[in-house]
């Protein structure tokens, strides 16, 4: 008698393409990929579990945060940050950077932000064949200024930016310029 593989439910199939488009988006930094719907609450789903601790600085969406089984944390506490749209990266002083001996304790960062317009940036490192220029707007004056300062390598964080339900993210490694 032939088995037939389970059937995977939309919920498992969205988090799986949001995961799939993240892995994508860390590869090969500067590249923006598409996720399978709208807004922070796909990642929610392919990122969060019981094992994890989260920030998040909208109060809409703490019951999705809580549903996945995550604990809510203060930010220096916090594996992963949900912060919407910024007004200041002050933010970025308090939060978890790893350490030498566990770089991965570093946080992993959501913002909103707008891909392909604002001030140019130049994005190399690995991942990035010579260097890749994108425009981003929607963050603070003085963002990637204070990014610069607080990265020490292999110490930092991932950067998720979110624009509707495009993302390009940025792994600690690479190397940010304004342009």
């Amino acid at each position: 008698m032939a088995h037939s593989a389970p059937l995977r439910s939309d919920a498992e199939a969205s988090a799986n393409a949001t995961f799939d488009a993240l892995m994508w988006a860390f590869s090969r930094p500067g590249q923006i990929k598409t996720l399978p719907q709208t807004g922070e609450l796909c990642l929610i789903e392919a990122l969060m579990d019981r094992e994890c601790r989260v920030y998040c600085a909208d109060p809409l969406l703490l019951p999705d945060v809580m549903r996945s089984g995550a604990e809510v944390a203060d930010i220096p506490q916090a594996d992963h940050l949900i912060l919407g749209t910024l007004t200041d990266a002050t933010f970025l002083k308090q939060m978890p950077l790893g350490s030498d001996l566990y770089p991965d304790d570093g946080a992993t960062v959501i913002v909103r932000a707008t891909l392909g317009a604002g001030p140019a940036l130049r994005l190399s490192g690995p991942g990035v064949n010579g260097s890749v220029t994108v425009n981003v707007s929607g963050l603070p004056n003085g963002f990637w200024d204070m990014r610069k300062q607080v990265m020490r390598y292999p110490t930092g964080f991932e950067l998720i930016l979110l624009d509707g339900n495009r993302v390009l993210a940025l792994p600690r490694s690479t190397v940010v310029e304004v342009l």
